[in-house]
């Protein structure tokens, strides 16, 4: 398989800076057997059964975007510089990687100061990313980086537009719980209070699990024999009563919904051993491409990803890569809006 097997012409146009509004009324493309059907997020009470389970990824987005400077006493020509952080994921230790620009302007053991109190020290350098160490732990950290983070945009949204106040709503799912993902579950954020409850009237149910999301989900695909990329890993938990719950539905026939490919790559990571999604908790680097054998999921809601994206490839080995093409060409052709703030469709094998 090489990486162009993944790639398609896609108007700049058709991506989404802002999301629809209300969220539910965002358009929803079902692909049905040989059939497509053009319909809105709201349609999901007719696509979906009583007894279906919808899985939801509960992970909430930290506002990992960070603007400060540093200054450098008596370094003639220095003085002060921006740097621009954006957090990845906490260590063991304590300490945070991070994406820092510029990083070769930052030496070892310097501070970089943000607002609202929050500092950091540059402690090491690993694979073009900084090792940071703040000035603040716990719930100290958590109202600094509240007060002086921006969401975590995607960067075909940054390259065209800042975070603002209105995306620390629109850039989190309905039912964010968790703190630890730099990007959100995006599929997920089609979903508000109303629909959620015309779907328990429907007779579908919900379970929730985490699945970190990382920056790493934005990393371009560099080789062209696609089986030799590497995921980058997320943090993941199944719990014992999601377990149980998935099971359950099964037992009773109920087919299996995971809402975005951060829950269906969770899922499938835990049934990977026994065929069954088991409890689990872990760092997951799944690679799912067409050839790939799915346990978990009978059906996926997702949005409409980046040609030569490792998303791309997963929703390929779900549908079939031809039916997957004939989808994406007439999501190009009606103008479906793409990406993260864009529209959703599900896939129905």
């Amino acid at each position: 398989m090489r990486l162009d097997d993944f790639d398609f012409d896609l108007p700049e146009e058709l991506i989404a800076t802002r999301p629809a509004r209300p969220r539910s009324s965002a358009r929803l493309l079902v692909a049905a057997g040989d059939a497509i059907h053009d319909g809105t997020v709201t349609d999901l009470v007719d696509w979906l059964r009583p007894g279906d389970r919808l899985v939801l990824n509960d992970t909430r987005v930290i506002p990992a975007r960070l603007s400060g400077t540093r200054t450098r006493p008596g370094a003639a020509g220095e003085g002060t510089a921006r740097i621009e952080v954006t957090l990845l994921e906490p260590g063991t230790d304590g300490t945070w990687r991070a994406l820092v620009k510029p990083l070769k302007k930052l030496r070892e053991g310097e501070e970089v100061r943000f607002a609202a109190g929050l500092s950091a020290v540059l402690e090491a350098r690993d694979e073009g990313q900084a090792v940071l160490r703040f000035n603040l732990a716990g719930a100290a950290f958590d109202a600094a980086l509240a007060e002086a983070g921006a969401m975590p945009l995607p960067p075909y949204i940054a390259q065209r537009r800042a975070a603002d106040a209105q995306d620390r709503e629109d850039y989190q799912t309905v039912w964010a719980a968790r703190p630890g993902a730099v990007a959100a579950p995006t599929a997920s954020l089609h979903f508000d209070a109303p629909l959620l409850a015309r779907l328990k009237a429907r007779g579908v149910t919900f379970t929730h699990v985490t699945l970190h999301v990382g920056a790493g989900t934005f990393l371009p695909v560099k080789v062209e024999d696609v089986t030799r990329h590497r995921m980058h890993a997320e943090w993941g938990e199944v719990s014992e009563a999601a377990a149980a719950e998935i099971a359950a539905t099964r037992a009773a026939g109920g087919r299996i919904v995971p809402v975005g490919t951060t829950a269906l790559r969770l899922l499938e990571t835990a049934a990977r051993d026994t065929g069954a999604v088991v409890p689990w908790q872990g760092e997951t680097d799944i690679f799912i491409y067409p050839g790939f054998t799915f346990r978990a999921a009978d059906a996926l809601m997702t949005n409409f990803h980046l040609p030569k994206s490792t998303l791309m490839m997963l929703v390929s080995a779900f549908l079939g890569p031809e039916r997957i093409r004939r989808v994406y060409a007439h999501a190009v052709a009606e103008r479906y809006r793409f990406f993260s703030y864009g529209d959703a469709s599900l896939l129905l094998p």
